[in-house]
């Protein structure tokens, strides 16, 4: 390499150093076994080995902060493992974002969102084909003569701004005091691309359709903050707000103008497979209007499911119904069997896999522990994930064998119950919130509507275009286990 080109390596490296002052806060469930030295976290599970001079940069309650390269290199590599979570202390100035808002037929939305934004903003609106114009003397107007999709709207909009950074924001969304600035300062860190808010309910007194949507929104990704990646607790986050890195943006070409639904899921992809950092931030919400009807819910749970077959064709097993390692495939296969056989192959499989698990993490004084806890909960998990597939992306497939077979209908039977029942306690019971309560044959009744309408639209865009890769499952030789990961 000659010295001119070490010299712009070091400063394309430079630009994407952690600045002076940021830090990061390890996350205290990582710590084994209360050596600061082994961190086990992120996902899939890593074992992380620190050396005693990185341990002793960590403070006892697990802050680190960034005062030179060797501590940025540390930073970034504990964010890298999902060990830890950033704690930017500062970031861009509203100044530096335009807020863009597509918005069609929905006047009355979009002046409750330009009221809570309070000016603080330069904001373009988009009209996307709206019947009756939509006006404001608050916001730039553009207008569309013919709806061309959310997707060509935003990316008008985006066209027409000049700052570095881009919010997106709905109609039927209503952000929360200071999430912009929440959001901001995680672009302190120069690899991020982008942040998005959590979801949360507008309102939540009212009919089946509004309170499951308050407790089951497919737009709300939990109370925990995560970075934003394909196979992890947190796949993408919606385009009903987030706040994007103009240049990263711009880089990947903005949204797909051909995708009518799932466009943000696209983009959130399209920008991980470049190596952009997304993060996901429940501490700023936004309010989602959610639909008031169950109808209105369905129908639009329908068309989301439209978009994943052009999610398939670009992105492939990621887009994948069920998405199984092969180990995981067998134990699903010996417990549907319903058979003392199947069981002793599910039970044997098992062991298998936390045995080798446990060889990944031999030096721990509890390997055997942490690899069964690691094993039961993926596998939990795993089962979870296939018995919502067969009650949503392959219903049609899934009631033919149940109306042929006594087995199969038994099967469907108690894997449908058995995961609404499961969610029912994750969302209603153990909610920290006050939400309305549902109930469980109520929630069972609105879930189980929900997967079928969300995979019509599944057939649906398989069919439209006569493509079957959106109904396949994806299966690979990993291991349910723990990898181990590099030190520091």
């Amino acid at each position: 390499m000659t010295c001119a080109a070490a010299s712009d390596a070091r400063t394309r490296r430079d630009d994407l150093d952690l600045p002076v002052g940021f830090q990061v806060q390890v996350d205290l469930a990582a710590v084994v076994g209360g050596d600061r030295r082994r961190l086990l976290g992120g996902s899939p599970p890593k074992l992380m080995r620190l050396s005693e001079h990185a341990a002793s940069r960590i403070s006892a309650d697990g802050r680190l902060r960034v005062a030179d390269p060797q501590s940025a290199l540390l930073a970034r590599a504990l964010l890298t493992a999902g060990v830890a979570h950033p704690r930017p202390m500062f970031g861009p100035s509203t100044d530096e974002v335009t807020v863009v808002i597509p918005v069609r037929d929905n006047q009355s939305g979009l002046d409750r969102l330009l009221a809570a934004l309070s000016g603080r903003c330069p904001v373009i609106v988009v009209d996307d084909g709206s019947v009756t114009p939509v006006d404001t003397p608050i916001a730039r107007v553009i207008r569309v003569d013919r709806s061309l999709g959310p997707a060509a709207a935003r990316n008008a909009g985006a066209a027409a701004a000049d700052t570095a950074f881009l919010a997106f924001l709905d109609s039927d969304v209503v952000p929360t005091a200071g999430w912009l600035d929440v959001l901001l300062t995680h672009f302190s860190d120069p690899t991020v691309a982008l942040v998005a808010p959590r979801i949360v309910p507008l309102r939540v007194d009212g009919g089946p359709a509004l309170r499951y949507q308050a407790l089951c929104s497919s737009l709300d990704m939990g109370r925990v903050e995560a970075p934003v990646s394909p196979g992890t607790p947190v796949p993408s986050v919606s385009a009903a707000a987030m706040v994007v890195r103009r240049s990263a943006f711009t880089d990947v070409g903005g949204f797909d103008e051909s995708m009518r639904a799932a466009e943000d899921v696209d983009l959130c992809w399209r920008l991980a497979a470049v190596g952009a950092a997304m993060r996901y931030e429940p501490i700023a919400t936004a309010a989602h209007d959610h639909r008031d009807t169950l109808v209105d819910a369905l129908v639009w749970r329908r068309h989301h499911g439209t978009g994943a077959a052009l999610l398939t064709d670009r992105h492939r097993r990621l887009a994948a119904p069920v998405v199984l390692s092969r180990p995981m495939v067998l134990v699903a296969a010996g417990l549907m069997s319903r058979s003392t056989v199947g069981l002793v192959l599910a039970v044997g499989m098992a062991v298998v896999v936390a045995a080798r698990a446990r060889q990944r993490v031999v030096e721990l004084p509890d390997a055997w522990r942490a690899a069964a806890v690691s094993t039961v909960r993926s596998m939990g998990l795993g089962l979870l994930q296939l018995a919502s597939a067969l009650c949503r992306a392959y219903w049609p497939l899934s009631i033919g064998a149940a109306v042929v077979s006594r087995r199969a209908r038994r099967t469907l039977i108690t894997l449908a119950v058995a995961e609404a029942g499961v969610e029912w306690v994750r969302t209603e019971l153990l909610c920290p919130e006050a939400l309305p309560r549902l109930g469980l044959p109520m929630f069972f009744a609105v879930r189980r509507l929900d997967d079928l309408a969300y995979g019509t639209g599944v057939w649906q865009g398989a069919l439209h275009r006569r493509r079957v890769n959106a109904l396949l499952p994806s299966t690979g030789p990993g291991l349910v286990g723990l990898p181990v990961g590099g030190g520091a």
